[in-house]
């Protein structure tokens, strides 16, 4: 499966798809492909991991809204690599396959191991680093799995036990009259398990604090508000559960000169009002250095010059947007005697350039 299929073609539903059918979808290709229902098939757990990657991004609103627009591409761009392996779909949709397969069925029962926290960073960027890309380095400090235990919490030589209490279920069970309530037990907290000689590391959690650099790959063309995933660089998980995931949501920083609009950028062009008049041939200020821009002749204040493909990366990897520029005509000032003269003697042409006007329209009356 080197090449990804849609996701609504995956699930087989229409692109308008409720929250209800993408589910009863999801639930039906879950109980099919489970890898405890097909052992060995390599092809069932493919479509097994399909089938979660393409409900969580169509049950994810502003998921689901990226790929109507951009596909795949704009998803990657995104930072959204799907799941890392089994236990990162068991322990995102643990609700989900409680309900499709009962208490304990989703696939690891009772010593399903837990998954660890997700993390957020806020990265500040500036205008270039958004719109052609960059790599950035940060330096966080989160959850590691212990060295010393290996994750598991316990002392060198020994290893967690039963719980008295559940017997291994992690539940306490009760009746209420018809009813039998289950409760997640007290003493190992539904772990079916309990350490009785922890690490002397981590003190039995199988996690200690720890910095960490991690370095970010920006794509180009991300916008404010663009978060991107990293998975795996999370919170490691208690007794050895894999990590979670890093969230990265960016924030740019405004630009002096340019403006963005999509994959757009829009900026303004100061010009005298006699290259307005005349024409001319300027240089103006690009991305990427500078860029050769004509004037035409009569050009009026506000006019708009567009320099394509000189805007903005897609994210979808197909092209650029444009530069659109706006001619701003400046009046002069601290004008000299001979440039007062020159334009009075300009102003005497205008008013009687306009006096001839006035007298054809006027049949020679005026």
């Amino acid at each position: 499966m080197s090449e990804k299929r849609c996701y609504y073609e995956i699930l087989g539903v229409e692109r308008d798809a409720s929250a209800q059918q993408l589910k009863a979808s999801y639930r039906k290709l879950a109980m099919k492909y489970h890898p405890d229902r097909n052992p060995g098939d390599k092809e069932a757990e493919e479509l097994f991991k399909e089938a979660a990657e393409a409900y969580e991004v169509l049950t994810d609103p502003k998921k689901r809204g990226i790929y109507d627009q951009y596909g795949h591409e704009g998803l990657s761009g995104q930072g959204f690599s799907g799941f890392s392996g089994f236990d990162d779909i068991f322990s995102s949709f643990g609700d989900i396959f409680e309900e499709f397969f009962g208490f304990g069925g989703g696939r690891r029962g009772r010593n399903r191991v837990m998954r660890g926290s997700d993390l957020r960073y806020d990265m500040r960027l500036d205008f270039m680093e958004a719109a052609f890309g960059a790599e950035k380095e940060i330096d966080i400090q989160k959850p590691e799995t212990c060295q010393e235990c290996g994750g598991s919490g316990c002392e060198e030589g020994s290893g967690p036990t039963v719980c008295p209490q559940c017997q291994g279920t992690g539940q306490s069970t009760t009746r209420q009259g018809f009813f039998t309530v289950r409760t997640t037990c007290a003493q190992c907290r539904g772990q079916g398990r309990v350490i009785e000689n922890p690490c002397q590391n981590c003190h039995g959690q199988g996690v200690v604090q720890a910095r960490k650099k991690v370095t970010v790959r920006i794509p180009a063309g991300v916008d404010n508000g663009s978060r991107l995933r990293l998975s795996g660089e999370g919170e490691a998980g208690p007794q050895g559960g894999p990590p979670g995931d890093l969230y990265v949501f960016l924030y740019v920083e405004p630009h002096e000169y340019f403006q963005r609009q999509g994959v757009d950028v829009v900026c303004q062009v100061p010009i005298s009002f006699v290259q307005a008049a005349l024409g001319a041939d300027i240089k103006v200020r690009t991305l990427e250095g500078e860029a050769d821009l004509k004037v035409k002749k009569g050009t009026q204040p506000g006019d708009i010059v567009t320099l394509h493909n000189q805007g903005i990366p897609s994210l979808r990897g197909n092209g650029r947007g444009d530069q659109i520029i706006q001619l701003m005509v400046k009046t002069p000032t601290n004008l000299s005697k001979k440039q007062e003269a020159l334009l009075e003697e300009f102003a005497k042409q205008e008013d009687k350039k306009l006096t001839n006007k006035l007298k054809r329209v006027l049949g020679g009356k005026a």
